[in-house]
């Protein structure tokens, strides 16, 4: 089934059958792997994208509920102020270390930013909340949030 979606302010047209998750039309129809599969039951987090600017798990997302809706993937975060700060602060404070679900973490914290610009731990807690880090990365995380919110590096 022919699908157009806006996808980082584009549109793109899709051959996908309604039911197929954003997640594959994103990597495997149009190419895009900055969004990561983890466990496939939104549990995790490392498909974090956004749907009208709010952050969602795009492996149980069908691509046939995204009519009129605007998708921003890690590939276009850094195009909005949010997305820029936060990913400025993980490169200043060296956030990543595997780095697998650090595309889902930058999502969840750019949608934070966004909604709430100056967090405190509550907010940021609940917010990243469901984003898991094998790599146990959360104080570097939670660093990088707070510089971005402030401008000031730590």
């Amino acid at each position: 089934m022919a699908t157009t979606l806006t996808i980082n302010g584009e549109q793109k047209s899709i051959e996908a059958p309604p039911d197929m998750p954003l997640l594959w039309v994103l990597r495997d129809i149009l190419g895009m792997t900055g969004t990561k599969f983890g466990c496939g039951l939104a549990q995790c987090g490392a498909c974090t994208v956004h749907v009208d600017g709010k952050p969602v798990r795009s492996c149980v997302l069908p691509v046939g509920a995204l009519q009129n809706r605007a998708v921003t993937t890690i590939e276009g975060i850094g195009a909005t102020q949010a997305g820029a700060k936060v990913q400025k602060a993980w490169l200043d404070l060296e956030v990543v270390q595997c780095g697998y679900c650090q595309s889902g973490q930058i999502m969840s914290a750019a949608a934070l930013l966004a909604a709430t610009p100056n967090p405190d731990d509550s907010d940021i807690d609940a917010a990243m909340a469901g984003n898991i880090c094998r790599c146990g990365t959360y104080v570097r995380i939670r660093a990088a949030i707070k510089q971005a919110a402030s401008g000031v590096k730590s």
